[in-house]
């Protein structure tokens, strides 16, 4: 009979078969009522589940992040139980667990509309409080596939179909709803106390856009009010801080459908790129980087010997000419094999690293496309290493500390490493991506890192570490990846003369600090709400002069910061000072300087900082040095 063992080391032994539920009990009436799901041997299942050998088992309650994924899956199916109750000619489909919450796929005579939502949440909210028990029931393939028929849930039986013959299927039944799941789900729908249905949105059935469209209800689910409370507070943060609509208010960038997924930037947006293309080009000048440029299309048999038009070619926008097809580059890696291909190299060049600032396209669904955050046309601060199995450690953890000094300087100190494993579509044997995942590990190690790993994230062509800045709202971005490729190399030739004499494959580590450009402005955009530092923001100070009498000086003033490396402006209208203050003041300008007679007789000026901090009267010379001062320190202005 089974010997449990909990996570304090402890050991239960039970002379019978036992429930995860009866193994709570037996520890205490509190944890009874609190278990959610069990995590047996690493696998998390439902409280029904029984242990008849022994095993390692932890409870999961609400305060584990396992418990607050089985809160949202459970929820997503309530919301389907609840949409079958109202509206019974509704079809259910698919519904997972997403960042901070769930959605649910419908398929629907009409679209639901603001007041369906507050209904169906409703219904949700009856239900939960009449304690159904949800109970996971095993059945053969076919008969789940005619049960479903029968229902006249068609998709749900196309999903039940796919599945082989052989295997049995789980389904879980709560009150007068029954639904396709693996699980696992609380016990009782009385768990699930803190809820809110989000939005309607369409959706394609199983993502493809050849199907039919679907509708999909997205909510959020938390186990305590105030989390939720939070959550919702964070949204409207995040609609204050979206980069749309700040980038228009700011006259950054805009976004037009005839270049869908495409960039308009602006003069004071494009300020904002070349001063982060030159920190990011010093970066790699001052870290051993050679930069290339490579050109923006390729023949397609390059691209299918890199493993690329096996494996992304989907996403990749195509052309042809003179009875050849090319393809726009949707990555920069075999354009600098190419370079370093160009000659013989030797071991004594190792590592070579390049750089460069490349433009590539990816074919994104349109219905993907997010402003900055997600487009067609990007640029990276791509980097690319060939170097030796030996100098893979080095390498890496040289590279962890460098990402780590950047996002300090442009204000995220909030930094979470993950690994992401092999994917299932993916080029290489087991044991080359066992000896690439590996080195990735042992570089971590060597940088004091803590991970969490994510299997089947990886690349097509190596697995990579990924680097999530959290910003000012406690949103997490993905911008950061070391990658190791023992693949991609060698499929297009790469080699250098070893210290034998031999030829040999070249490592290569694929590299990027902040990702995409594009993506990272608008990053930066949401994170600091508009009011960048003053070595990020398009126009660092602006001069307003009280009257046309000082309308030269404001001018001398402007030229001469402007001569000293700083983006200034001079405000000459015919306004009243306080006007032209308070107009300023919206834009969120780091700095503003006035000047009058008496500034101009003296040759000074009043400063006032983007906090409206009266500095009073400076010499240019002074607020020179403290510009100089506050854009080497990269901080923000008060």
């Amino acid at each position: 009979m089974p010997d449990i063992k909990l996570p304090d080391g402890s050991i239960r032994s039970f002379e019978q078969p036992v429930t995860i539920a009866e193994v709570a009990a037996s520890i205490g009436a509190g944890l009874a009522r609190a278990a959610l799901a069990g995590k047996v041997d690493g696998v998390v299942v439902d409280t029904s589940h029984l242990i008849e050998r022994d095993a390692d088992l932890a409870i999961i309650t609400d305060k584990d992040g396992e418990g607050l994924d089985v809160i949202r899956h459970s929820t997503a199916h309530l919301l389907a139980y609840a949409v079958k109750e109202l509206f019974p000619d509704a079809q259910v489909t698919i519904g997972p667990v997403i960042d901070n919450g769930f959605y649910y796929d419908f398929a629907y005579k009409r679209p639901f509309t603001p007041e369906d939502l507050v209904a169906i949440e409703k219904r949700m909210a009856e239900l939960a409080k009449r304690d159904i028990p949800v109970v996971r029931e095993v059945w053969a393939r076919d008969d789940a596939v005619s049960f479903f028929l029968g229902m006249g849930e068609k998709y749900k039986a196309e999903l039940i179909g796919a599945i082989p013959a052989d295997q049995q299927v789980s389904l879980y039944r709560e009150g007068d709803f029954i639904d396709l799941c693996r699980g696992p789900h609380v016990p009782t729908t009385a768990k699930l106390k803190v809820f809110k249905l989000m939005k309607v949105a369409g959706a394609y059935w199983r993502g493809d856009h050849r199907n039919e469209q679907l509708q999909r209800i997205y909510g959020t689910a938390w186990a305590k009010k105030e989390d939720l409370d939070a959550y919702l507070h964070m949204l409207e943060e995040a609609e204050k801080r979206d980069h749309r609509r700040l980038g228009k208010q700011y006259d950054l960038f805009h976004m037009q459908d005839e270049a869908p997924g495409l960039v308009f930037w602006h003069p004071k947006g494009w300020a904002i790129w070349q001063e982060i293309e030159g920190y990011m080009r010093a970066v790699y000048r001052n870290n051993g980087y050679q930069e290339v440029r490579c050109p923006q299309i390729l023949d397609k048999t390059l691209w299918e010997k890199s493993g690329h038009w096996e494996h992304y070619k989907d996403n990749m926008f195509t052309t042809s000419s003179e009875n050849r097809d090319y393809a726009v580059k949707p990555m920069n890696c075999p354009g600098h094999i190419q370079v370093f291909n160009a000659d013989l190299r030797s071991y004594r060049e190792l590592p070579l690293r390049y750089g460069e600032f490349g433009s590539c396209h990816r074919n994104e669904p349109t219905g993907a496309l997010h402003g900055l955050m997600r487009v067609r046309g990007f640029v990276q601060d791509d980097g690319h290493i060939f170097c030796t199995e030996d100098q893979i450690e080095s390498e890496v953890t040289a590279f962890n500390a460098l990402v780590q000094k950047v996002y300090a300087d442009f204000g995220f100190n909030d930094v979470a490493v993950k690994l992401a494993l092999r994917p299932e579509s993916r080029v290489g044997s087991d044991e080359v991506w066992d000896k690439a995942e590996d080195a990735l590990r042992q570089g971590l190690r060597a940088s004091g890192l803590e991970w969490t790993e994510l299997p089947g994230e990886g690349a097509f062509y190596g697995p990579k570490i990924e680097f999530h800045i959290k910003d000012a709202i406690g949103r997490s971005w993905q911008c950061g990846t070391m990658q190791v490729d023992f693949s991609m190399p060698g499929r297009l030739g790469a080699e250098y003369v070893g210290a034998d004499d031999t030829r040999k494959v070249p490592v290569m580590l694929h590299r990027a600090i902040l990702g995409s450009l594009e993506r990272f402005i608008g990053i930066l955009i949401e994170n600091f709400a508009g009011a960048l530092p003053l070595w990020l923001a398009p126009v660092q100070v602006m001069v307003l002069n009280i009257s046309e009498k000082q309308a030269d000086y404001a001018a001398d003033v402007a030229q001469k910061l402007h001569i000293a490396g700083f983006r200034a402006e001079s405000d000459l209208r015919n306004e009243k000072i306080t006007y032209k203050i308070r107009e300023h003041s919206l834009n969120r300008l780091p700095y503003q300087l006035v000047v009058g007679d008496k500034e101009k007789a003296d040759g000074l000026v009043a400063v006032r900082t983007r906090g409206g901090q009266d500095l009073g009267q400076m010499s240019l010379e002074d607020l020179i040095k403290r510009l100089q001062n506050e854009v080497v320190a990269r901080s923000s202005t008060a």
